[in-house]
């Protein structure tokens, strides 16, 4: 008999450069049709536009009116909460890449909006889905490895000054003063799939604006270098992040148990996973120190052919799959929301001597309600009395030769 055809999933998508990369590659694998693109950069909108055949609106509350099950959220960091609200409130499933909230304030008000709605809400988080975590998940969840006890995530990521200015178009774009505790879920995502665990508790500290830094002398970045952030989870465990603009890019996940350990290779293919098992107390059932390069558990010559090592095609297909099944992905509201107030409260903690700070559970509305109204933020733009700056070193100000340089590159950039 021939295969029942699955109906298709309309899906609209803000931010152009996301839309196309959608609208080529993954959407149409998993029988999700791009129907709609919504960008305030009108050039590119209409070019992009053009070239999928899409509908395109420069204005959310229009795009939202248009026929379509599900949207996702690729606008600028800092503001995806209220456009996930709006979408919930309009009717429509949401994926919202990086962070599900900028304060606790906007974490409430984003649960409260997935219960209300009853739609699917899910964190566009890709790291978890590579290849070896999707391998290190799958041994752990066998038991071999034991009693989670400590692992490392590391998300390191230097760019030359010309690639940095060529995606952070003016001074006041995010990627020039988000603070470097806040973009945290790209080395805490696989942590938490792998094991299956929460953060609880978490002490931030941040390495401070480098003025010796070349790249630093060629951007107007306001903010600091980089953040290592220590978690207690939910079971006892330990974990150490690291993220950002460290030289010696690294994308790392390291995990220890009560029966062995196991990681991705650091040097050599990264794709691959080394376990180390010493079988101290039983009869040797394999060897002690394996290393391999895993495969995906199903769909693997679309995952190799998708970016972000494969796993922007999980991403979508667990979203497709919750949609169709109605039923929450591993990453939804209050997993997402957790991962987000790591980095929130991760700075906090950094700007208070380093003290530790409870992450709270907004699965529970008593929880939530003591902090609906708290909108403590880094955003320069939205300042008000009590909040912080981007940097641990305060009102950090770029120097006359990185905003000379920097401007040189957007002017390339927008002639482009």
């Amino acid at each position: 008999m021939p295969k029942k055809r699955t109906k298709k999933i309309k899906v609209g998508v803000v931010g152009a450069a996301r839309g196309k990369a959608f609208g080529v590659a993954a959407g149409a694998k998993l029988e999700m049709e791009l129907v709609a693109l919504c960008d305030t950069w009108q050039r590119r909108l209409e070019q992009v536009g053009e070239q999928l055949d899409v509908a395109t609106y420069a204005d959310f509350d229009e795009f939202l009116q248009h026929d379509m099950d599900a949207v996702i959220l690729a606008n600028y960091f800092h503001e995806h909460t209220r456009l996930a609200v709006k979408a919930l409130k309009a009717g429509k499933h949401v994926m919202s890449e990086t962070t599900a909230c900028f304060t606790p304030a906007e974490g409430v008000a984003l649960v409260e909006a997935v219960e209300k709605s009853g739609k699917i809400y899910m964190l566009a988080e890709n790291y978890p889905y590579m290849v070896f975590n999707q391998e290190m998940r799958r041994i752990f969840r066998t038991g071999k490895i034991g009693t989670f006890m400590y692992g490392e995530g590391e998300y390191v990521h230097p760019e030359s000054a010309d690639f940095w200015n060529s995606i952070s178009n003016g001074i006041d774009h995010w990627r020039n003063w988000i603070p470097a505790t806040y973009y945290c879920t790209h080395s805490l995502g696989p942590i938490m799939y792998i094991t299956d665990t929460r953060p609880v508790k978490v002490n931030g500290l941040v390495m401070p604006h480098c003025d010796d830094d070349p790249v630093t002398q060629r951007c107007p970045r306001r903010n600091d270098d980089a953040s290592m952030i220590a978690l207690r989870m939910n079971n006892g465990a330990v974990v150490k992040l690291l993220q950002m603009w460290l030289r010696g890019e690294s994308v790392w996940t390291r995990i220890h148990g009560s029966r062995g350990q196991m990681e991705n290779l650091r040097h050599g293919n990264t794709q691959k996973v080394r376990i180390r098992r010493e079988q101290y107390h039983q009869r040797r059932t394999g060897p002690v120190d394996q290393t391999y390069l895993p495969e995906f558990p199903k769909h693997h010559q679309e995952a190799m052919k998708a970016t972000h090592g494969g796993g922007d095609f999980f991403m979508n297909y667990h979203f497709a799959e919750a949609i169709r099944k109605n039923t929450p992905p591993y990453f939804d509201v209050y997993r997402g929301v957790a991962m987000s107030l790591v980095g929130i409260l991760a700075y906090r903690s950094a700007l208070n001597d380093s003290n530790a700070l409870e992450i709270p559970d907004f699965r529970k509305k008593s929880v939530r309600r003591r902090y609906a109204d708290d909108r403590w933020s880094p955003d320069p733009g939205q300042r008000k009395k009590g909040d912080p700056w981007p940097s641990i070193k305060g009102d950090v100000k770029p120097g006359e030769k990185a905003m000379a340089y920097a401007r040189r590159n957007w002017d390339r950039y927008l002639d482009l």
